[in-house]
């Protein structure tokens, strides 16, 4: 099992993998998403849950990764100028996207293939590079789940 600082949320059974320098926007990221439904891109909304914020436990169980808190961590969500507070959460997702925070001005308006994908444990996975504190983050978050067809709706 692989320990990463990282944060995670999951759409129905589907996870995503918030990756990124401290202060990236990780955890405001995980705040905007569990804290709206969205629009859903066509479909019904569906709303984000927390799997883990700051330290995410990854595990490779076939074809597939899962990702996990720490026990210490489970259910904790950081928001600056509040502190630590509990939230509802998942106790495991299996990844269908990883989201690479970066600042807007790194990202490439239409990225190469190659850059739409990432590997984890042996397993390559759909990726998306993404500036955390746009305003426009969550949405765009969405909507690459839509794109990759991983938006968690069966």
């Amino acid at each position: 099992m692989n320990s990463i600082h990282a944060s995670c949320v999951a759409f129905g059974a589907v996870g995503v993998l918030l990756r990124g320098a401290s202060g990236s926007g990780k955890s405001s990221l995980c705040l905007r998403l569990i804290d709206s439904e969205g629009f859903g891109l066509g479909t019904a909304p569906l709303r984000a849950r927390l799997v883990a914020d700051d330290q995410v436990l990854l595990r490779r169980e076939g074809n597939a990764i899962v990702a996990t808190a720490p026990a210490a961590l489970a259910g904790k969500l950081e928001i600056r100028g509040l502190g630590i507070v509990d939230v509802g959460h998942l106790q495991q997702a299996a990844l269908g996207l990883v989201v690479d925070l970066s600042a807007g001005a790194a990202i490439e308006r239409l990225p190469l293939a190659q850059d739409l994908q990432t590997e984890i444990l042996g397993l390559r996975l759909p990726r998306l590079l993404l500036d955390g504190q746009a305003p426009d983050a969550a949405a765009r978050l969405r909507a690459a789940l839509a794109h990759f067809g991983t938006s968690g709706h069966r």
